[in-house]
């Protein structure tokens, strides 16, 4: 409890449902890790590293995903989650083309643990798959007609240029000593 090791790495993930949060948590984490090191005399190097941004679906994409998967196995089984704790670079697409991230049942155990085990194939991967595979035909059918008004309707949050600038902004490191 009163010892101060010579030397501490700790790696931490900042997640949030914008990017305003997130740059918000960011900044009050980085100092919450300079006040303690200075607190106890120490040094402390942070190396910001671009992780994945939020996740926003398209709304347009996730409704004809939803009424396909409906069509596959009932209202009943079909649920709609809000904002999601995990990250996935589906966060990073979202801002320049729109996307959807649907999830599926069929498995037990935490997503990506050495628990994870599928139970049912047919709902985990070939319901998930055939559900895809139908929103993907309708997007394409009579002459891609429903993928020309979802991209249409779609305004990206930021052009390429603007997100590898973005990316590239906050990469940074800083070294805080007494």
């Amino acid at each position: 409890v009163n010892a101060v090791p010579a030397d501490v790495r700790v790696e931490t993930f900042v997640r949030a449902a914008n990017r305003e949060a997130m740059m918000d948590a960011n900044a009050k984490v980085d100092r919450a890790l300079r006040a303690g090191a200075l607190a106890v005399g120490a040094s402390v190097t942070i190396t910001t590293l671009p992780g994945y941004m939020p996740l926003v679906q398209n709304a347009e994409l996730v409704e004809l995903h939803r009424l396909n998967a409906v069509a596959l196995v009932g209202e009943e089984n079909v649920h709609t989650v809000g904002l999601r704790g995990g990250s996935t670079d589906m966060g990073d697409v979202s801002r320049l083309m729109p996307a959807v991230h649907p999830y599926a049942g069929g498995a037990t155990g935490k997503s990506h643990g050495d628990d994870l085990l599928v139970q049912d194939y047919d709902i985990a991967v070939l319901g998930a798959a055939k559900a895809m595979a139908m929103t993907v035909v309708d997007l394409l059918a009579d002459g891609a007609r429903q993928g020309r008004a979802v991209l249409d309707g779609f305004k990206p949050s930021m052009t390429k240029d603007e997100y590898l600038a973005d990316m590239r902004s906050l990469l940074s490191e800083q070294t805080y000593t007494e």
